[in-house]
């Protein structure tokens, strides 16, 4: 039988971990905030790292609750912003460096500039991961939050049309 490359489920973590993994956070430093804010992002909407390194300050509309993506094909997308992921981002934001810089998340250290590459993002992830403890997870990048978001929407009853429409897929071929 064949085996094509990429045939296998996705890899994911369980609920239990996800949260372990964004509990990892030390929200009392600024590096912790950002992490948090990142983590829960890509955990709660199912993001791609490079929507995370995308994300402008004018993006975000705190009075309907929600955030505007630009995903590939540059076509834009409003997502609910949950409340948790949205705290994240507002504890973050408060302790954010005060730079004329429209970019939502900052490298952490001085000279403050916006993240430069997707890798940061699973940088973040990877080293969370280490810092949760989690052992030989499936993999050590962003997707795995993607991944991981996607499987909890589907086992908590959410149809394939729901979970391609979050995770801005152009067809449900891509979901399934």
């Amino acid at each position: 039988a064949p085996q094509w490359k990429l045939s296998a489920l996705p890899r994911y973590l369980p609920p239990d971990q996800v949260e372990q993994l964004v509990a990892s956070c030390d929200i009392t430093t600024l590096l912790g905030a950002r992490d948090r804010a990142v983590l829960l992002l890509l955990a709660r909407l199912g993001l791609r790292a490079g929507d995370i390194v995308d994300l402008c300050l004018d993006d975000i509309d705190w009075r309907a609750g929600r955030l505007k993506v630009c995903g590939k094909g540059h076509r834009e997308t409003w997502l609910p912003l949950p409340q948790d992921a949205g705290d994240a981002v507002l504890k973050y934001l408060k302790k954010r460096p005060a730079v004329a810089l429209d970019r939502v998340f900052l490298c952490a250290q001085a000279p403050y500039r916006s993240l430069q590459s997707s890798g940061v993002v699973s940088s973040i992830v990877d080293h969370a991961l280490r810092k949760a403890g989690i052992k030989d997870p499936p993999s050590r990048g962003a997707t795995l939050l993607r991944h991981s978001a996607a499987t909890a929407m589907l086992r908590g009853g959410a149809t394939l049309d729901a979970v391609s429409a979050m995770l801005r897929h152009r067809s449900l071929d891509m979901t399934v």
